[in-house]
């Protein structure tokens, strides 16, 4: 009874941590990418915005010691007002085998969320995605996501699961491939299914790699002809009608942020170097200069003066690219 007052317990004060995890929010809001604001949203939609607000202290001072992300789950531990620090998890249910191979079929069909994505970015409209595949990217709602702590507090989320919930979403803020391998698919097992999927649609496209037996002039190659063209899905004059309709409610689309121009070397980021080099650089190199040049691009200019990847003084290749 050390800690009542003559009305009430007095509250506690959590012990002060040293080497935690501090969030980098000072005041305002926490999350300043899409998806960790939308997460955090989620969260608050759930009825659960006063209990998280009393963890953003709790963040910010670093008492959240240790963080982890896996498959299906995330375990922490927090500082609290206890010598020992509490245990916290967050479980989700993991997509299925089946369901990422539908999502992963959807992102290869669009071709600028598979270059956004291989060039390590999140689109927006990645979220919809997922909905139409029928497997949400957020929880949908209180019961898809299973919060315990090891502490006496009865309510849900106390303030050591809300401050993981905030040092979380800074995380996903660091790598938003970590709210893909929370849901069971980590960035090197998706991009590589992704590149797997474009190396499949070249080869519908007869497309082939250099000294594959193809001719350059459009010609038959001694291993036959080119591939026609495989187009998936309706024709266009079967589907005018919906064409430029979506899935989202007009609150929805209001609520998505604008989304940001594609970088000019997006295309040169996103696809595997090509087996070709001048002056020993390989073209992806010689060739960004140019990209960022028609671009008007501030860092086209840095990167031909300093002759990226050549002697110092332009290599041929360097030139050539850039003019």
């Amino acid at each position: 009874m050390s800690g009542w007052d003559g009305e009430r317990f007095a509250p506690s004060r959590p012990r002060k941590a040293a080497g935690g995890i501090k969030a980098r929010s000072k005041r305002g809001s926490i999350g300043e990418q899409w998806w960790s604001r939308r997460f955090i949203d989620v969260l608050e939609s759930f009825g659960l915005r006063s209990r998280l607000s009393r963890g953003r202290n709790y963040a910010r001072s670093g008492q959240v010691l240790t963080l982890d992300i896996g498959t299906g789950h995330v375990t922490a531990s927090v500082q609290g007002s206890r010598v020992k620090p509490y245990r916290v998890k967050l479980t989700v249910d993991p997509l299925t085998t089946p369901q990422w191979r539908r999502v992963e079929e959807a992102l290869a069909a669009r071709a600028v969320f598979r270059a956004r994505l291989l060039a390590g970015e999140m689109p927006a409209e990645i979220e919809e995605v997922f909905a139409d595949c029928g497997t949400p990217l957020f929880p949908k709602s209180a019961r898809d996501l299973e919060m315990t702590c090891s502490c006496p507090d009865w309510e849900v989320p106390c303030k050591h699961l809300a401050a993981v919930c905030y040092v979380l979403a800074e995380t996903f803020d660091d790598d938003p491939f970590a709210m893909l391998a929370w849901r069971g698919k980590g960035r090197a097992d998706l991009l590589a299914a992704l590149r797997s999927s474009g190396a499949r649609a070249n080869g519908r496209l007869g497309v082939s790699a250099p000294g594959s037996g193809q001719r350059g002039d459009g010609g038959e190659s001694p291993a036959g002809p080119r591939q026609a063209i495989d187009v998936a899905g309706k024709p266009l004059a079967e589907c005018i009608a919906g064409f430029w309709s979506t899935s989202l409610s007009s609150a929805r689309l209001r609520a998505l942020p604008p989304a940001a121009p594609a970088p000019a070397d997006l295309l040169l980021r996103s696809l595997d170097p090509p087996m070709i080099t001048a002056g020993g650089v390989d073209l992806v190199t010689l060739l960004r200069p140019a990209y960022l040049l028609l671009a008007g691009d501030d860092r086209a200019a840095g990167e031909t003066s300093d002759g990226e990847g050549s002697d110092g003084e332009g290599s041929d290749g360097d030139r050539a690219a850039t003019e």
